[in-house]
C-alpha cells in the first residue's frame, strides 16, 4: 500500500467552514492524529494529505483544506489553495457542524457545493458533532440537508466516534468508479502478445532507473499475460531484425518517434507512452484534435507547456527546450511558448490559442480532466506532449489510429 504511487490513490478531500470540524473527522477516519485540532477558527493552514488504506477501496489519499470562510489577506490565500485541492480531489466531503434549533448552513456552504459540482466532483455531505443534537433532531436535520443540497448525508461525532462506521460505508458507496481507468493497454492486447518497448534514458530520470509512465506500462503488460521487451533506441533495430516474427504493438519515447516510425514497417501498430498516459489519465480524443491546431497556428499566437510537477530543467528538456525549438521551427520564430509548472494552472487561457500538457504521470485522473475541464471552459484546445510530437512528426493518425476514441477528423478552430 505504501508503495502506491500518490497519482494512482483516489483522492478524499474534506471541505467546510472553519471550525466545522475538519481535522476532527480526518482523524477520526484514520484512527491516527493526522491533523492539528483546535478550538480557534483556522487553525488548518496549508492542505494537509495523508495515505491509507480504506477497504474495499484500497489505497487512498485524505485532503485536509483550510477553512473555506476564512478572512482577510492570509485567509483569502488559503481559502485559495483550498480551491485548488478541488483540482485533485474525485470525492468531497462537505462538512457543516451542528448548530440545535437553528439552520445549519451557511452562504458559503452552497457556494462551494456549486463549484465542487461544476468540476463533477462527487460529494457527500457529513453533518458534524451530532452528539451536541438530540437523537431526533440530528436525524431530522440530515434529511433536510439532503433534500436542500442535493447530495447525501451522514451524521457522525468525533467526540464520541458514533458514526465512524456508516461515514466509512458511505465514503465506498459514494466513490467515483471511474477516477482511474482499469488498465493502461490491457484492453488493445491478447494474452501472449509480444509488445515491444523503446525506452531512451530520459535525461530527467534518475540515474538507473526508468521514469513511472514506463514502468506503469511494463507493469500493465505482465499484468494481462503478455511478453513485454524493452530496449533503448540504439538496440531497437537490431532488437526488431533478431524476432523471428514482428511484435504486437510498439510503444515508444515519443521524442523518437521518427526514428522509431522510420524503422518499424507500417503494418505494426506504434504509441508513445505518453499518448497511453493521455488515454488512461484524460481524454484521448479531446488531445488529439487539439493536436491538430498545430497545423494552422501563427507566429502572432501564444503556446501554454504545462507541467504537472516542478523539476529542475536540463538542457535538452522536452518542455522547456525541445518543443518550443519545434513549434517554432513550423510555426515561425514569432511564436510566444509560456511554460507553467506545478498543481496551479493559470487564469488567464483565454490568452493561449494551444495548451500542450506533459504526460500528467504525477497527476490523478481527475487532477488532469480538471484541467481539460477549464480549458474547454476557455475555449482553448489542449493537447499533451506525445500527441503534439506526433503531430509535430506527421504521424499523428499512425500512432492514434489504434484508439477508437482518437478517430476523429474534426479539426478545431
Amino acid at each position: 500500500m505504501e508503495s502506491t504511487p500518490r497519482s494512482n490513490r483516489l483522492h478524499i478531500g474534506v471541505y467546510g467552514r472553519r471550525n466545522a470540524g475538519k481535522s476532527s473527522l480526518i482523524n477520526l477516519i484514520t484512527n491516527q492524529p493526522v491533523a492539528l485540532v483546535s478550538d480557534t477558527p483556522g487553525t488548518t493552514t496549508d492542505p494537509v494529505l495523508k495515505n491509507m488504506e480504506l477497504l474495499p477501496l484500497g489505497p487512498v489519499v485524505f485532503i485536509d483544506t483550510a477553512g473555506m470562510d476564512d478572512e482577510g489577506p492570509l485567509g483569502e490565500l488559503r481559502v485559495g489553495r483550498t480551491r485548488e485541492m478541488i483540482g485533485r480531489t474525485d470525492l468531497a466531503l462537505l462538512v457543516i457542524p451542528a448548530n440545535p434549533g437553528g439552520d445549519v448552513t451557511e452562504p458559503p456552504d452552497f457556494e462551494w457545493l456549486d463549484e465542487l459540482r461544476a468540476q463533477n466532483v462527487s460529494m457527500l455531505g457529513v453533518l458534524s458533532r451530532m452528539d451536541e443534537f438530540p437523537p431526533r433532531e440530528a436525524e431530522e436535520t440530515r434529511a433536510a440537508l439532503e433534500e436542500r443540497m442535493g447530495i447525501p448525508f451522514v451524521t457522525i461525532s468525533s467526540k464520541t466516534g458514533e458514526g465512524r462506521a456508516g461515514l466509512l460505508e458511505a465514503i465506498v458507496r459514494e466513490a467515483p468508479t471511474d477516477f482511474e481507468r482499469p488498465t493502461i493497454l490491457g484492453d488493445l492486447i491478447h494474452e501472449g502478445a509480444a509488445v515491444m518497448l523503446v525506452a531512451p534514458q530520459d535525461i530527467q530520470a534518475p540515474k538507473g532507473r526508468l521514469i513511472l509512465p514506463q514502468v506503469q506500462t511494463l507493469r500493465d503488460i505482465l499484468d494481462h499475460k503478455a511478453v513485454a521487451m524493452m530496449a533503448t533506441m540504439a538496440e531497437f533495430e537490431m532488437m526488431l531484425g533478431a524476432l523471428k516474427k514482428h511484435p504486437d504493438l510498439v510503444v515508444t519515447d515519443s521524442q523518437v518517434f521518427a526514428r522509431v516510425d522510420a524503422l518499424l514497417p507500417r503494418s505494426v501498430p506504434l504509441t508513445s507512452f505518453s499518448i497511453l498516459m493521455a488515454r488512461y489519465k484524460g481524454d484521448l480524443g479531446m488531445f488529439t484534435n487539439g493536436a491538430r491546431r498545430i497545423e494552422t497556428l501563427r507566429e502572432t499566437d501564444k503556446v501554454l507547456i504545462s507541467e504537472a510537477c516542478t523539476h529542475h530543467a536540463l538542457e535538452g528538456d522536452i518542455g522547456r527546450v525541445k518543443l518550443p525549438a519545434w513549434l517554432r521551427q513550423k510555426v515561425g520564430e514569432g511564436l510566444s511558448v509560456d511554460v507553467q509548472a506545478g498543481a496551479s494552472f493559470p487564469d488567464n487561457l483565454t490568452e493561449y490559442a494551444l495548451i500542450i500538457h506533459c504526460g500528467a504521470c504525477m497527476f490523478t485522473r481527475k487532477q488532469l480532466m480538471s484541467r481539460l475541464i477549464q480549458a474547454e471552459a476557455a475555449g482553448v484546445p489542449i493537447t499533451n506532449y506525445g500527441v503534439a510530437i506526433a503531430a509535430l512528426s506527421g504521424i499523428l493518425e499512425r500512432v492514434t489510429e489504434i484508439f477508437p476514441e482518437a478517430r476523429n477528423n474534426q479539426r478545431v478552430q
